[in-house]
C-alpha cells in the first residue's frame, strides 16, 4: 500500500488526522492508527511518532544539509588533481598525501588546516565527484571499457574442459581464411565443423565472410551429416556471433556456445583438423573468386569420404598434470565412421547406410581425384585459367603404379609444391679477387697451408685501398675451391685409377 501512496498524500494525511488523534479517546486513536497504518504501510512505531509530533518534519522535505566539502576543497582537489597528471580518483587518493607533502615541501603549495584535513579524508567516489564538471568542461570523460554486445551476453561459454564425453552431433566450427601472405581484399575461406565425439569433419568453402553464407552452409551441412545436428561450439568472430545464426539455432533446437576470446584450446577439435585436414589439402595459397570456390568444392567433396572412411585418428581420452610434466592417454586410432558405427546413439538405420558407403567407396579413385583437383587448385592460384578437369577418371591403372615411384618426387600434393626456379649460374656482383688471382694462386703454389686469412692481409698490405677485412669471406670461398681443385688433381693424375 505504501508504495501505492504518493509522499505528498502521505503528508496532507497525516496534517489531517493529526489533531483528531491527539484528542481521541485510546479506542479512537487504536482505531485511527490502525486505518493510518493500512493506507500508508509504515512501522506501528513511525506512525505514532508522526501523529503524536507536534513539529514533524514533513516526509519528503529535508532541512539542507551543510556542505562538507567547499569551494577551498574543489580548488585544492583541482590543483592535485593536475599536479598529478590528471588520473582518476582512485590513484589520486593514494597520492595525495605524497603530493600534498611534496608540493609544501617546495613552497607549491598551503592548505588551511581544515582543507587538508577534508581533503585527505575525501574518498576515491568523492574525488570523482567533485572533479566530474572539471572534467566535463575540458571534454576529459572516464573512458570506459566499450560494452559486451548484447549477442555475447546471452551465448554461454564452453572451454574444452567442458566437453566430457558428449554423443555425436556436438560439433565446433571454425573458418580458416585462404588469404595467402596478405590479409586485403577479398578471398574464400572454408567453414570447417568437427564433431567432438567421433571426429567426423565437414569442410564448405565461402566466396565471402558473410554470416548469411555460414547460416546456409549449415542448413545445408544438416542434410548429410550421419546424425542430428544437437550442438554448435564456435568463436568469437562476428560471423558466428550473429542474430542469424543465434536465431538458426534457437529457431531449431541448436545448442548455441561459444569459446573464450584468445583461447584456441577451448576449440581444440576443430583447430586440429584445420591443419591436419585443411591446411594440409589445400595448403597456404591465395585463393579467390567464384571458379577457385567451385574447385574447392569439389576437392572438399572427395576428401570428406576420403578422411572420415579412411583416415583414422587418435583421440585423447585423458590428461593428468604432476607438476610441469603432462601425460596424455590416448584411445587407439579409429575412423570417425568407426566411432559412429560403435556409438549407441546413431540409430541402426544410419549405421547401414555408413556401412554401404564405406564398402561402396574406392579410396584409391577418392585419392586420384583429390591429386586432380589439388593440381587444378594449385594452377589457378598461380594465376592459369585452366578448364575444370573431367569426374570421370581416364586411367586409373596409370595413378596406381605411379604410387609406388611417388615418394621419388618429393612432396606428392601439388598444392604444396614450391615454384620451380632456374638454378642459377651467374655472379651477381664483380668478383673483386679476380685481377689479383694469378698472384694469389702462386703463393698458395709455394705455400699451401697458407689461411685465406693470412693471404688478405698480404693483400692489403701491397694493395691497402682495394681490399677490406669484409670480403675475407668471398676469399675463403676462392681458396676452398682451388684446394678442392687442387685435391682432385692429385688424387686423379696418372694411370692409377685409369680402368684396364
Amino acid at each position: 500500500m505504501k508504495g501505492q501512496v504518493s509522499k505528498a498524500v502521505r503528508g496532507e494525511l497525516i496534517q489531517a488526522i493529526r489533531e483528531r488523534y491527539q484528542l481521541g479517546t485510546r479506542s479512537e486513536k487504536r482505531r485511527i492508527l490502525d486505518e493510518f497504518l493500512a493506507l500508508t504501510g509504515y512501522h506501528r512505531k513511525h506512525a505514532i511518532r508522526l501523529l503524536t509530533d507536534a513539529h514533524p518534519v514533513r516526509e519528503g522535505v529535508y532541512p539542507p544539509r551543510e556542505r562538507v566539502y567547499g569551494k577551498a576543497v574543489r580548488e585544492a582537489l583541482i590543483v592535485l588533481w593536475e599536479a598529478s597528471d590528471r588520473v582518476c580518483g582512485k590513484r589520486l587518493k593514494a597520492l595525495v598525501p605524497l603530493l600534498i607533502n611534496a608540493l609544501e615541501r617546495h613552497g607549491h603549495l598551503y592548505l588551511d588546516p581544515e582543507v587538508r584535513c577534508r581533503v585527505l579524508a575525501a574518498s576515491p567516489a568523492t574525488i570523482d565527484r567533485i572533479l566530474a564538471p572539471t572534467r566535463a568542461a575540458i571534454g576529459g570523460k572516464l573512458r570506459r571499457r566499450p560494452s559486451t554486445p548484447a549477442i555475447r551476453r546471452n551465448v554461454p561459454v564452453r572451454t574444452f574442459a567442458d566437453w566430457k564425453e558428449p554423443k555425436p552431433g556436438f560439433m565446433e566450427a571454425d573458418l580458416v581464411a585462404h588469404s595467402g601472405v596478405s590479409m586485403a581484399g577479398s578471398f574464400v575461406h572454408t567453414l570447417v565443423l568437427t564433431d567432438v565425439a567421433s571426429g567426423w569433419t565437414e569442410c564448405v568453402p565461402l566466396v565471402v565472410r558473410s554470416a548469411t553464407l555460414v547460416v546456409e552452409a549449415v542448413a545445408r551441412l544438416r542434410e548429410v551429416l550421419p546424425f542430428e545436428l544437437l550442438g554448435m561450439d564456435v568463436d568469437n568472430g562476428t560471423e558466428f556471433l550473429n542474430e542469424c545464426l543465434f536465431t538458426y539455432c534457437n529457431e531449431n533446437t541448436i545448442e548455441f556456445t561459444r569459446s573464450r576470446p584468445y583461447h584456441k584450446n577451448d576449440q581444440a577439435w576443430v583447430e586440429q583438423k584445420n591443419g591436419a585436414i585443411v591446411r594440409k589439402i589445400v595448403g597456404y595459397g591465395r585463393i579467390e573468386g567464384l571458379k577457385a570456390a567451385k574447385a574447392l568444392m569439389r576437392l572438399y567433396a572427395a576428401s570428406r569420404l576420403f578422411v572420415n572412411f579412411f583416415q583414422p585418428s587418435f583421440k585423447l581420452a585423458s590428461k593428468t598434470r604432476i607438476g610441469a610434466r603432462v601425460t596424455k592417454r590416448y584411445h587407439a586410432p579409429a575412423t570417425p565412421c568407426a566411432r559412429l558405427m560403435s556409438s549407441e546413439s546413431i540409430p541402426d538405420q544410419m549405421k547401414e547406410r555408413l556401412k554401404a558407403t564405406e564398402v561402396a567407396l574406392d579410396p584409391l579413385r577418392l585419392l586420384e581425384e583429390i591429386r586432380t583437383m589439388q593440381e587444378h587448385l594449385a594452377q589457378l592460384v598461380a594465376g592459369e585459367a585452366l578448364q575444370v578437369p573431367p569426374h570421370q577418371i581416364a586411367d586409373l591403372d596409370q595413378f596406381l603404379n605411379g604410387l609406388s615411384t611417388a615418394w621419388q618426387s618429393g612432396e606428392v600434393r601439388p598444392t604444396h609444391r614450391p615454384p620451380e626456379k632456374p638454378a642459377r649460374t651467374w655472379r651477381t656482383r664483380e668478383d673483386p679477387f679476380e685481377k689479383d688471382w694469378l698472384t694469389i694462386s702462386e703463393w698458395l703454389e709455394t705455400e699451401p697451408d697458407r689461411t685465406a686469412k693470412e693471404l688478405l692481409q698480404r693483400l692489403q698490405i701491397e694493395s691497402p685501398t682495394n681490399y677490406t677485412a669484409g670480403q675475407l669471406r668471398t676469399l675463403q670461398r676462392r681458396v676452398k675451391a682451388w684446394r678442392d681443385a687442387e685435391a682432385r688433381r692429385l688424387v686423379f693424375a696418372g694411370n692409377a685409377y685409369v680402368t684396364p
